[in-house]
């Protein structure tokens, strides 16, 4: 893992947009390409900045009047899930294919019993130690 860098896993296909672009169009290029974010850039191509999945949160929970739709008229509901005893490995594949974030672990008796997110892969791998030859 010592040689593995930044540029042999980073996705070079990036989705921008402008500081001018309305939410809807941003939310509409993050959908229609399958992505969590889009960066913000000025007329010269210069970073000024990034919107996020989390940030359309805030956006909805800001939002005035309030929306009175109920979350049923959004959610996903065929649900794949994990299992606590599946492979690390076989999650992540499941979910880099399917473009998951967020898988809920569950337990043939107990129903949900909790959830793993790339957030966890991250943190995992990044505690992986490379053995000593």
């Amino acid at each position: 893992m010592e040689d593995l860098f930044v540029g042999r896993l980073m996705s070079s296909d990036v989705k921008t947009v402008t500081p001018d672009t309305l939410v809807e169009e941003a939310a509409d290029v993050m959908l229609d390409n399958a992505i969590g974010s889009v960066v913000v850039i000025d007329e010269d191509g210069e970073l000024e900045g990034i919107l996020t999945r989390t940030d359309f949160v805030s956006i909805v929970a800001g939002q005035k009047p309030k929306d009175q739709t109920p979350v049923k008229e959004y959610m996903t509901r065929d649900v794949q899930t994990a299992k606590a005893g599946d492979s690390i490995r076989e999650v992540a594949d499941r979910m880099i294919e399917a473009s998951f974030h967020h898988m809920p672990v569950v337990d043939d008796e107990e129903g949900l019993i909790g959830m793993i997110t790339t957030s966890d892969l991250t943190a995992y791998l990044s505690s992986v130690q490379t053995p000593s030859p």
